[in-house]
Order: C-alpha cells, then structure tokens, then sequence
C-alpha cells in the first residue's frame, strides 16, 4: 500500500488536526516554566494563572473608567471596521468584475487599470487616506476596501470570463439581453466564486485592520495590542492574538458553510 492512497480516519483526522495545537501549547508551557524558574517576574513568556488574572480584567470586569468590557468593546469596534470594509468591497468587486468578464469594451477600458492597481501596497497609502479622510472611520475602512477590492475584482472578471461562450449564445437564441444574461447566467456561476474570494480576502482584510488601529485608534483589537506592547505586557498580547485568530477562523468556517448551503453543487467542485 503506498502512502499516497491511505486516507485517514475521522478520528485519526481530529488527532491530526488537534496535534500541532498541542504541541504548541505544549512547547509553551515548556518554555514558560523555564524562564519562570529563572525569574519569576518574566514578561515574555506569562504562566497560566497570569494569562487568567488578564483574561479576567478584560473579559469579565467592567473598565472602572468607561464601564465597558474591553475585549468586547474592542471586538465589536474591529469587527465593525472590518465587515464594512470587506462589504463595500464585495459590492464594487461583484459589479465591475462582471463588467470586465462580460463586456470586451470594459475588460479593454478596465483591466489594465485594476491589474496595475492591485499590484499598490495598500499599507503605503495609509498616510495618504489619513491626510484626506482624516484619523477616524472613514480612513480605516476605506484602506480594508482599497486592499481587497482590486484582487477580486481580478478573481471574479476571471471567472464570468471563464463561462462557456456556449451558454451566452443559448441565453441569445433564447431572447435573453445583455442584463437578464448577466443576472440569470453569470451572477449565479459567479457567486460561490465570491464567497471562496471573501474568504481568501480575509487574513489581508485582518492585517490592513491592525495596522490603521494601530496608527491611530482609540477603540480596537489592533489598539489595544500595540497600546500594551510598550509595556510589554505578554499576557494581553497573546490573548488578544488567539481571539483574533478565531475570530478571522470562525468567519473563514461561516462563509464556507454558507456557500455549502447555498450552492451544494460546488462541494463536489471545492471540497475545501
């Protein structure tokens, strides 16, 4: 038997997917236990009781000062920013990249242009979007939507462009006009591809959201790591660091499973 066609069981691929995590924490608690042996006032790597002495400050006490509770505070103003950015930029995406992949007029007029804008480091028009929107709102959703919108716009011309010219020159023969095409045959082959899009699009969303709160912010994920990062404050920054990395997981989990549900005919085709 080679090792090419063995094919884990369910539970072999629950232990599989559970084992890095372990290792992980367990090199943690390794090392931790190391340097606190050391000195028991390290920072750089917290023990577990410290990590809940700071979950319990930001999680189950309210701030003395606002009356909130910061991580959920600092949750629900990160993911505000973050789904109207990644929202405004799955309209602008939807609309011109049907555009480029139906009409040869467009793709001529607009994909050179998007192709050269998607090719700007977004990160190096901060000061920009800070100098012409200011340090509120407005700049840090603008800069999710700049980051995102050019690579899917690409992705979804790419893909209305991909469908068989048979099926255009049917919904013709038929009587259909250039909307109902675009409505009735390109939308629905397009759509499942915007979802997979969204989601590939979310670990770039995540960082262009850290870095404009950790520029200017009062509020926010990002805020808060690099607020405590002066006073090296380990015990917030790994925390914040996982709720982070689950939240970004149970969106990337959330948009799959909506494209299951919605088009079941694409697990065959994306299994992942």
């Amino acid at each position: 038997m080679r090792w090419i066609n063995l094919q884990p069981s369910k539970g072999a691929k629950l232990a599989l997917a559970l084992a890095p995590f372990v290792l992980l924490l367990i090199a943690y608690a390794v090392g931790s236990a190391a340097r606190l042996a050391q000195n028991a006032r390290d920072k750089l790597l917290p023990g577990i009781g410290d990590f809940a002495d700071a979950i319990n400050r930001l999680v189950l006490t309210a701030d003395a000062r606002t009356g909130d509770y910061i991580l959920w505070s600092d949750t629900v103003a990160s993911l505000t920013r973050l789904v109207s950015g990644l929202g405004i930029g799955v309209v602008i995406a939807l609309l011109i990249g049907m555009l480029i992949g139906m009409l040869p007029y467009m793709r001529a007029l607009l994909s050179p242009f998007i192709a050269a804008l998607s090719m700007v480091p977004p990160l190096a028009l901060l000061p920009i979007l800070f100098i012409i929107a200011g340090l509120g709102e407005t700049s840090k959703i603008a800069l999710i939507a700049i980051g995102v919108t050019p690579i899917m716009i690409r992705d979804l011309a790419l893909r209305a462009s991909e469908i068989p010219r048979e099926q255009l020159v049917k919904a013709q023969t038929l009587g259909g006009g250039s909307w109902q095409i675009a409505i009735r045959v390109v939308l629905p082959q397009i759509l499942p591809r915007l979802i997979t899009c969204l989601r590939l699009q979310l670990g770039p969303a995540w960082l262009f959201l850290i870095a404009a709160e950790a520029i200017s912010s009062d509020a926010g994920l990002g805020y808060r790591i690099f607020l405590v990062r002066r006073y090296l404050s380990m015990d917030i920054i790994f925390p914040y660091v996982a709720w982070i990395t689950l939240l970004a997981a149970g969106m990337d989990w959330s948009l799959d499973a909506l494209r299951r549900k919605i088009f079941p005919w694409t697990v065959l085709e994306n299994p992942s």
